[in-house]
């Protein structure tokens, strides 16, 4: 099976899914390899934009396994590769492109696992879920997560394959996103003291950004499992001004809150909000919902005994995995490679993560996970 799974990612690598771009060919590709292996496809059109996800099933009953991944990858620009990114190179045991690690190397084995199922049938159904735009904050997989279970029935375990090396991912932080507009008042900057600068505000509102983040890491909560182990608050963007000698009437803030279960972002939103000055008006253009997942759940101990590390682990990136986990669905996270390798130069994936992923998910889909 790796030569197939080899195969199939090199097509899925030279369909260049940035998300800037449309995934449209990769889906129309993907779509007729589902079909001709016997499974039932439906296709879900974007909103807004020339991009789609499908659901896929195969086989009758209940129950069953959802493999779910995203179909986008990061971009190039500004990358020193020594590979052309978006054709899969092979240099001794790894393979290089674009997506190989994040995420289309997962993707690759479940088309390959899905072409054996005809001649193989599975005890229980074996469901897919492909979507769009997660690299941009997860903005595909909301207009797919209602028509899952009307679509494909209720599985028995969701697994999302973000490269983990295969070990399985119980749970990873939430996020939000905001963008701060800080409203000052034009003028001469000679008469600086008699307007409002909104620069100045923005800082205030870094102030409280900083004064957050140190009170929770002194008195928040707290998870051991995470590299970082409380929730966390960053400004990443910040623009305003149009000259040295013009008090700035507008700039703009965008920042995020990356939150524990225990904790809410709206939560943490309030405190950083309490005492800003008036003229700060704060819009979220984002969220994901976190991943606390108990590994006692029935299915999730059955899979995890087929990995050749039992100890469980939470990542440090954010998933779509939060959003089945909300409709009822036992999720993890677990996936081929290492996300060291994901959004890098020369990207890349070792060819045995893709064999025992291979295994894994065959192994499964005979034992009836």
């Amino acid at each position: 099976m790796l030569a197939r799974i080899e195969e199939i990612l090199a097509t899925l690598v030279a369909f260049p899914t940035v998300s800037a771009r449309s995934n449209l060919a990769l889906i129309d590709w993907v779509e007729a390899v589902l079909q001709g292996a016997g499974f039932t496809v439906t296709r879900i059109a974007a909103q807004d934009a020339p991009k789609a996800g499908l659901l896929a099933r195969f086989g009758a009953g209940e129950g069953g396994t959802l493999f779910s991944a995203h179909t986008d990858v990061v971009p190039v620009e500004g990358q020193r590769w020594s590979v052309e990114p978006f054709a899969l190179t092979r240099r001794g045991d790894r393979l290089h492109g674009r997506g190989t690690t994040d995420m289309k190397g997962f993707i690759a084995c479940v088309l390959a696992l899905a072409e054996t199922l005809r001649a193989a049938p599975p005890a229980h159904p074996v469901m897919i879920a492909l979507s769009w735009d997660e690299e941009l904050g997860c903005r595909g997989i909301p207009q797919m997560i209602d028509r899952v279970i009307p679509t494909l029935g209720r599985p028995d375990l969701c697994i999302v394959g973000e490269p983990t090396s295969m070990r399985l991912g119980l749970g990873h932080k939430g996020k939000a996103s905001y963008r701060a507009t800080c409203h000052g008042e034009a003028g001469h900057s000679a008469m600086a003291p008699r307007f409002t600068n909104a620069l100045h505000l923005a800082a205030d509102l870094i102030g409280a950004l900083r004064a957050e983040q140190a009170r929770l890491l002194r008195e928040g909560a707290q998870d051991a499992a995470y590299d970082v182990p409380c929730s966390t608050v960053h400004a990443g963007l910040l623009h305003g001004g149009v000259a040295l000698n013009i008090v700035p009437d507008e700039a703009e803030v965008d920042f995020e809150i990356r939150h524990l279960a225990a904790e809410s972002a709206g939560q943490i939103l309030s405190r950083i909000t309490a005492g800003l000055p008036a003229g700060i008006e704060i819009a979220q253009t984002g969220a994901y919902p976190g991943l606390d997942t108990d590994p006692a759940v029935p299915a999730i101990a059955r899979f995890a005994a087929l990995l050749p590390a039992a100890a469980p682990v939470k990542v440090s990136y954010g998933t779509e995995a939060g959003f089945f986990a909300a409709l009822g669905l036992p999720t993890v996270v677990c996936g081929p490679g290492t996300m060291d390798d994901g959004h890098q130069p020369d990207e890349s994936i070792a060819r045995s993560e893709l064999a025992l992923c291979a295994g894994v998910l065959a192994r499964m889909t005979r034992g009836g996970v």
